[in-house]
């Protein structure tokens, strides 16, 4: 009988060979014989449906007794499920006591979120040198704003119909350069959906990169984000698709494109029916030390470059949930320094959690 050890070794080398199924079972022998890592591992997959099982409720389970057994990793990953509510007891207060908790038992990025986070910089400030106390984590946790993070202050209409609104200061530098940060060791080649082929294929229409986040894949200050979001769009965060964050080199760009389901597309109807239409894009600029790259409406006669910490969103549907073909856009490309932004789809009904 082999360890968990050897379990979880065997599981990497299973899904290093494309035995993904293989990879599971031996997941769930590990967590069988104990194992926290296993808990965590097989119970992010299961929540996921990442190359095993769409089991949310059952991955939920295992992170639960993951924590319990002194899991870190574990902790921060059911604080996203609290966020989102979905799957264990929601809220944000019960999501930042988790945080807290994985960053009192070392999981570094917990505690680089609740350093970005804390409203006390000083204390935010002490704490950054790596020898905070349990307290310490505690404290900085307390300064977090979270009713800020659920509401929005009032946006600027740039354009009435269809509507494009402007949302100075939506988000801090700090929480930006965060953002940055979790990204730049994600990023791969932004690539195109081809619904004849049912594959993502590269275009030069699109040449710029992207980080993306599924539930799993996510942090807190993800779905944070996605509640701001939500409280300036009047959309609830359960309609919004995985966020992702768009990387622009110097002269990369997105030519003239629509974000909505195109109903030309084959199977448009079962697919409309399953996920609904995308109604809006949100946007988030996260730097603006470039040139150019600006975000362009030809048809609206609308072109803004965004200023960091900046949101703009777009309605791309007609009321009635057919496609505005005026809302073609670009992402023009940029000179002298590179773009990040937040992209992020929201449907008109709900595509997360049951």
């Amino acid at each position: 009988m082999r360890s968990a050890a050897e379990e979880l070794a065997l599981a990497a080398q299973c899904d290093a060979n494309g035995a993904h199924e293989d990879a599971v079972n031996a997941l769930a022998r590990a967590a069988g014989l104990g194992s926290v890592e296993a808990k965590t591992q097989l119970g992010k997959r299961l929540v996921a449906g990442n190359n095993a099982p769409l089991l949310p409720t059952e991955g939920a389970g295992l992170l639960i007794e993951a924590v319990n057994g002194g899991g870190a990793e574990a902790a921060a990953r059911l604080a996203v499920l609290a966020a989102a509510g979905v799957y264990v007891e929601p809220g944000l207060d019960h999501a930042i006591k988790l945080i807290t908790l994985s960053a009192q038992r070392g999981w570094p990025p917990a505690r680089t979120q609740l350093l970005a986070l804390a409203e006390d910089r000083e204390l935010a400030s002490a704490a950054s040198g790596g020898a905070a106390s349990d307290s310490h984590w505690h404290r900085l946790a307390d300064t977090v704003d979270i009713a800020s993070w659920q509401r929005a202050t009032g946006g600027k209409t740039l354009h009435d119909s269809p509507r494009v609104c402007l949302f100075e200061h939506l988000v801090t530098d700090g929480i930006c350069r965060w953002l940055i940060d979790a990204s730049s060791d994600r990023l791969n080649r932004a690539l195109v959906y081809d619904a004849v082929a049912g594959k993502d294929y590269a275009n030069k229409n699109r040449t710029n990169s992207w980080a993306q986040f599924d539930l799993m894949g996510s942090e807190l200050i993800h779905l944070l984000v996605q509640h701001r979001m939500a409280a300036a769009s009047g959309f609830p965060l359960h309609n919004m698709e995985a966020t992702a964050i768009l990387h622009y080199a110097v002269g990369e760009e997105i030519t003239n494109h629509f974000d909505f389901v195109d109903p030309d597309i084959p199977n448009y109807e079962q697919e409309i029916a399953r996920n609904g239409q995308r109604v809006m894009t949100f946007l988030i600029y996260l730097n603006d030390d470039y040139d150019r790259g600006e975000t362009e409406f030809p048809k609206l006669g609308v072109t803004h470059k965004g200023r960091r910490g900046e949101g703009l969103y777009f309605i791309n549907a007609l009321d009635d949930g057919s496609p505005d073909l005026r809302t073609v856009h670009a992402g023009r490309p940029t000179a002298n320094g590179e773009k990040w932004i937040v992209s992020q789809f929201i449907r008109n009904r709900r595509v997360l959690g049951p």
